[in-house]
């Protein structure tokens, strides 16, 4: 059985989903005011991971993950690039799926955007200020915070706790320094929408209850997102969410530990945001999603060049056993006296699972892969082997990579005169305007981190 830490109750609890084989998950997305940092690429991996096990469990996982696409940050955004709020979030919705792509990232089965549920936010406010947990002020509404009993409990302070450090910001009119904002009257110049308190937009927390409720349902087996989340965003879910539907919003609350930069704090002010975007040009995306997997998800993680490399030295060792277990397969004959290492192939696979069972583990269960890379050099060793074993090696270690997201083909590097060819290859067919070709080309190029420069002197290429 599957058990996972549940931040709302602080402890490991076993997995009973509200329907038989079936998972309902709600996962918090980015702000697509920018390229993804190696912040959102964390929730990203570890959630895909907790997502691909629970399938590989035989659970139907639906899996929703949003892009908030309206907002002060993308507003700001718009501003600074001469463009609209649409289209910073378009453009970055699109790099975001090329990051996460190349990260071995599965689309959610939902990537639902605010600005197409605006409607349902409307209404969703409507109801709280019927139910009186909501009130308008000015253009803004707020949420009656005291009003809600269970306010607290995720992140589990009082409301007198909270109350110590709530200020009101200069231009609220609100009635408690705790409430906080459903909607906001539009500024002069800011995007926004007709509503009947007035123009403007959402607040940021009602947007996830709104679009998990539609995708979901009113009630959802797991929410999850990174650490910095759980107060106040998750928290004012919960309450906006329990007080408009009369029932619990989430009943496992999942939550990524941090991610510092050479035992730094990742910040814009110390000069260590470093974007996904920028990094996989230097760093083969498996292994920065092989280095993610390898510590526990809820535990933080410190991200420096000495640990990528040593992440990348140990998917090389299961990678180059992999693909010897692929050149035996040929050779390999059927002679029916391994059994014994067949059990222990499936007692390690065992391992992972109990690894996977216990809270999603993937520190151990990256640990079972390295047995299973060992103990397959090792049969490797022999003289002859049986087909039998290496199938079932190679079964195993492609279930392994299936779960964990890590692929096993080890990527070849081409040489330069090799690039070269290539690029020549490429200016020809473009002169020839066979343009399919061309374009395939310079996909291969990128897929191998080949970056592609005009210059003056023709077209030059750098390894990203």
């Amino acid at each position: 059985m599957i058990t996972l830490y549940n931040t709302l109750t602080r402890k490991k609890e076993p997995f009973v989903p509200l329907e038989e084989g079936k998972v309902k998950m709600y996962v918090c997305g980015p702000t697509v005011y920018n390229y993804i940092h190696i912040g959102n690429a964390r929730p990203a991996i570890s959630f895909d991971v907790v997502r691909r096990y629970f399938e590989y469990k035989g659970y139907e996982v639906n899996y929703v993950s949003n892009f908030t696409d309206v907002d002060d940050k993308l507003i700001k955004a718009a501003k600074e690039l001469g463009s609209t709020v649409p289209e910073v979030a378009d453009r970055f919705i699109e790099a975001y799926f090329e990051d996460t792509q190349a990260l071995n990232c599965k689309p959610a089965t939902a990537h639902p955007r605010v600005m197409d549920h605006m409607d349902d936010i409307i209404v969703f406010i409507d109801t709280l200020i019927d139910k009186g947990y909501a009130y308008e002020s000015g253009g803004d509404v707020y949420f009656r915070t005291r009003k809600f009993d269970g306010y607290g409990k995720l992140s589990q302070q009082s409301i007198d706790e909270l109350k110590v450090g709530a200020r009101i910001q200069q231009g609220e009119l609100k009635d408690d320094a705790l409430d906080f904002a459903l909607w906001k009257a539009a500024k002069p110049g800011e995007i926004k929408w007709t509503s009947p308190w007035g123009e403007g937009r959402p607040g940021w927390h009602i947007e996830c209850s709104v679009m998990a409720r539609k995708m979901l349902g009113d009630t959802i087996d797991i929410h999850a997102g990174g650490s910095d989340l759980a107060f106040p965003h998750h928290e004012n879910e919960i309450a906006q969410s329990e007080a408009h539907n009369d029932k619990t919003f989430a009943r496992y609350w999942m939550h990524n530990g941090f991610i510092n930069i050479d035992n730094e704090k990742m910040s814009k002010s110390l000069g260590n945001f470093i974007l996904v975007h920028d990094i996989i040009k230097e760093v083969d995306p498996d292994v920065l999603r092989f280095f993610m997997i390898s510590v526990h998800y809820r535990n933080p993680i410190n991200y420096n060049m000495e640990l990528v490399a040593s992440a990348k030295a140990g998917l090389e060792r299961i990678q180059h056993a992999y693909q010897a277990l692929k050149e035996r397969q040929a050779m390999s004959v059927d002679i029916a006296d391994d059994q014994t290492v067949i059990e222990d192939i499936n007692q390690i696979l065992g391992r992972f699972e109990e690894a996977m069972d216990d809270d999603f583990n993937t520190a151990n269960a990256v640990t079972s892969w390295y047995e299973l890379a060992k103990l397959a050099n090792v049969y490797n060793q022999r003289t002859t082997t049986d087909q039998a074993v290496i199938s079932r090696f190679i079964e195993v270690f492609e279930a392994i990579s299936g779960v964990l997201g890590v692929t096993l083909d080890k990527k070849e590097e081409l040489l330069d005169a090799d690039i070269e060819a290539l690029i020549e290859e490429r200016q020809t067919a473009r002169k020839n305007k066979d343009f399919a070709r061309a374009d395939e080309i310079r996909d291969l190029l990128k897929d191998k981190n080949i970056i592609l420069e005009d210059t003056a002197q023709g077209v030059r290429f750098r390894r990203g």
